[in-house]
């Protein structure tokens, strides 16, 4: 049985944004000094996107939500191996807000920005693995 074209792309459109966030992230490393407040942001919307994407693939609707705990809980209802991977990634959430606002904190380090992203590159490739290969970007 094929897949419901709609679902597919659907999926596809959830990886495309998550590549975005990727990119971004990447470039972003290139400034001088890097761009860290950013980074971490790009990491989580990576991170959440992608978890987004595996619901979305799953016909598991989600809430409106930058949480990564309550997202991963759903990915892990769908496929226990994805548990260590999402509540290492649950760390992420923070940074949907932190560092995004006036008198929020310095700047994270580069080896704060480093981790986020190394991490978030990790849930998006074991994502994009359990799924077919039509809806990668």
């Amino acid at each position: 049985m094929q897949p419901d074209p709609e679902r597919m792309a659907e999926t596809r459109e959830w990886f495309a944004k998550a590549t975005l966030d990727l990119r971004a992230a990447e470039f972003e490393f290139t400034a001088q000094p890097p761009l860290t407040a950013d980074i971490v942001f790009h990491a989580q919307q990576l991170a959440e996107k992608s978890l987004k994407g595996f619901l979305t693939w799953h016909d598991e609707p989600f809430r409106k939500t930058h949480n990564l705990v309550e997202i991963g809980e759903q990915c892990v209802a769908l496929d226990a191996a994805l548990e260590d991977l999402t509540q290492r990634a649950a760390r992420l959430t923070e940074y949907a807000w932190k560092f995004r606002y006036p008198g929020e904190p310095e700047e994270p380090p580069v080896a704060e920005a480093q981790e986020a992203f190394a991490l978030a590159r990790e849930v998006y490739d074991v994502i994009l693995s359990r799924l077919p290969v039509e809806v990668r970007p």
